[in-house]
């Protein structure tokens, strides 16, 4: 060992003695390894443009409040709208059009937009009021967006003294709560103390509601003024709210196609799905129903696989339908444009929060065949706008005339355009010296709806797809011309074809208070004639389903009607295959054209009174009805008062209020449309 030991010092006295020792690599190293932490690490968040990134890339906060707001801008009229279908929305932008003529400035305002628990802030700007265009859908309820402020009129007792207010409401006298959001928001305003201006005005869009709304306003404006003591400023002229702005180079991608929100959401589909990100659902099924008859009703299913889409029966579907393409191209021509020109309109107002009147940039094709809605009869206030580019001078007077407050002006309207049916198309050709830019043309006209349609299955039964029932809509107008109604010819040609190929409908679900009893031991009975049968061919599904799952199923009564047995008796052989599986207990069927009186749903209410009173009376059964709201609808409440009088031995006040508290408990629900 020791000569081992020995021959190992030896060769370590050779070798040459190092600059570093272990220990001072070890030390170098571990103060090299600090320094390079600190230098990459330590100094790294040091620099400020990292927060400049970061605040930069964060998105505006959107003004909440409509008083800031308001004083800012130097606003000292505010309307607000309650709108399902675009039309309070639009009054709204006319009377904030209007207030420039007579000397006052005025914002448009989406309540939900806004905090409304300011509104007895209002008196802090001088000469200032509040107006609200509400109005108001299904059984007396406020539109989505108003929804929140309703709530809040409800809850609060806030002080509105000083507060100046006025309200028009929307409705339709076919409805059991005609205007009931419209009344109810002038009557609480009042309440709460504040200072109505101007009586409340009532449109009825069974009868006219065009009319109804300029002869208000007519008078309202009158009254402001005397109110805050201002003349009019004689400004008659139009007044653009949009500038039209022309993308000579562009790239497409930038381009909206017909997307009612996020750009490219039909390319790449993201749920969840609603009204401004509808679902491509493809067409599976699209099957004429009636065997004969000059009609088209038919049938379609819409495949929703994926989409995570749910519903419940009683739900409805909406669609978003595209304008005919031939009337979108005859329009160009006539207008003498290139459909294809890829455009925006930017407003005018660069405070408001609606910065274009629907997604831009687009095409003019496009506007006009997914955006803007061509096929109804324009308003008095477009008219109006337009009159300026004709160039005959009788016809310049007759269009000014059609949208004045005059006798004669509302008389030549209702003949000329209402009744005659003319749109927008029928009035260019019938006026040649009319030539409107097209820019002003898509700023004035209305934004195209989705249809919604009562879903004809149950999602029980049919989770992965939505059944639409409908009949096509399609006749001839006084002038001669054809009108076609837009969603249901749109669907009629999804034509499924045998190359497997599916045609889309961007679409979504709308939920119902339309629903089957919670216990399904409750009796039903159901009337809907036509394709007032939709809901409850999802109801009858939803039955049989919940007798497969052994429940204890009630009575289960259909009251349909239709014109004749041979021709249009939908859904025949589903409905008696119900029927012999004892699913439906009693299919009452009333072929209203098969004799030579005429027999409607009603007539058969009536013929089985006695068992129909002991079903509502005794047996807690629940009561549907779902079709036109106008004849109908009506005639089934006077034969259900008739049978209560017959049956009961009520008075008729007392049948009336019978089934009123009956609609207040949910066991009398109507899905109803004029």
């Amino acid at each position: 060992m020791e000569d081992a030991e020995t021959q190992l010092l030896s060769d370590q006295d050779q070798t040459p003695e190092p600059l570093l020792s272990s220990l001072d690599i070890f030390l170098f190293s571990l103060i090299a390894g600090l320094l390079i932490y600190w230098f990459f690490f330590r100094r790294q968040p040091e620099p400020v443009p990292e927060m400049r990134t970061f605040t930069a890339v964060t998105p505006q906060i959107r003004e909440t409040s409509f008083i800031e707001k308001m004083k800012k801008t130097n606003r000292n009229i505010v309307v607000f709208y309650g709108s399902q279908t675009g039309t309070a929305e639009e009054f709204s932008n006319r009377l904030a059009k209007d207030a420039h003529r007579y000397g006052m400035k005025a914002m448009v305002a989406d309540p939900e937009e806004y905090d409304m628990s300011e509104l007895p802030r209002l008196k802090e700007i001088p000469n200032s009021m509040a107006v609200f265009c509400m109005a108001t859908y299904g059984e007396g309820d406020p539109t989505d967006n108003a929804q929140e402020f309703y709530d809040w009129m409800q809850a609060t007792d806030d002080d509105l003294e000083g507060v100046n207010f006025a309200v028009f409401g929307l409705g339709n006298k076919t409805y059991e709560h005609y205007n009931a959001t419209g009344k109810y928001t002038d009557k609480r305003l009042a309440e709460l103390g504040g200072k109505r201006v101007y009586d409340l005005g009532l449109g009825d869009d069974d009868s006219n509601l065009e009319e109804d709304f300029i002869s208000w306003k007519e008078q309202f404006w009158p009254a402001v003024c005397e109110f805050f003591g201002v003349e009019p400023t004689g400004e008659d002229s139009s007044i653009r709210q949009f500038e039209l702005v022309v993308h000579n180079d562009i790239n497409m991608n930038q381009v909206y196609t017909g997307e009612m929100g996020r750009l490219n959401s039909f390319q790449t589909q993201k749920p969840p799905f609603d009204s401004k990100n509808p679902f491509l659902a493809p067409v599976t099924v699209n099957r004429k129903l009636n065997k004969g008859g000059t009609r088209h009703l038919m049938h379609i299913e819409l495949d929703i696989t994926d989409s995570k889409i749910r519903y419940d029966s009683g739900d409805h579907v909406a669609v978003y339908p595209t304008n005919d393409a031939s009337m979108v191209k005859r329009l160009g021509e006539r207008l003498g444009v290139d459909l294809d020109t890829v455009f925006s309109l930017k407003n005018l107002d660069e405070e408001s929060n609606k910065k274009h009147p629907f997604p831009c940039p687009t095409t003019y094709r496009t506007a006009l065949t997914h955006y803007l809605d061509i096929n109804n009869t324009p308003r008095t206030n477009v008219l109006y706008e337009l009159a300026q580019y004709a160039s005959d001078p009788q016809e310049q007077e007759n269009m000014r005339k059609m949208a004045s407050a005059s006798t004669e002006g509302k008389a030549l309207y209702q003949s000329w355009v209402v009744d005659s049916e003319r749109n927008i198309l029928a009035i260019l050709e019938d006026l040649p010296s009319l030539n409107p830019p097209i820019d002003h043309l898509c700023e004035l006209m209305p934004r195209l709806q989705a249809r919604y349609y009562s879903i004809a299955s149950s999602g029980k039964v049919h989770p992965h797809s939505i059944h639409i029932c409908a009949v096509v809509i399609e006749y001839t107008t006084k002038t001669g011309r054809v009108f076609k109604g837009v969603a249901t010819n749109w669907l009629k040609n999804k034509d499924v074809t045998d190359n497997g190929h599916e045609p889309t409908v961007p679409m979504y679900v709308r939920r119902s208070q339309f629903r089957l009893p919670f216990k399904a031991s409750n009796p039903v009975i159901m009337i809907g004639p036509g394709t007032g049968i939709a809901p409850f061919m999802g109801f009858i599904q939803e039955r049989a389903w919940q007798k497969d799952q052994g429940k204890d199923v009630g009575e289960t009564i259909l009251y349909f009607g239709c014109r004749h047995r041979n021709e249009d008796f939908l859904y025949q052989q589903e409905l008696e295959d119900f029927e012999k599986a004892g699913v439906l207990t009693q299919l009452n069927i009333a072929f209203s054209r098969d004799q030579e009186h005429k027999i409607y749903v009603q007539h058969l209410l009536k013929k089985n009174k006695e068992q129909l009173w002991k079903l509502i009376h005794s047996n807690n059964a629940h009561i549907y009805v779902c079709g036109d709201a106008r004849n109908m609808a009506r005639d089934v409440h006077t034969a259900f008062y008739e049978i209560a009088e017959e049956m009961g031995g009520l008075t008729h006040t007392q049948a009336v209020d019978y089934f009123k508290k009956l609609m207040t408990k949910g066991r009398y629900s109507q899905d109803v449309w004029s």
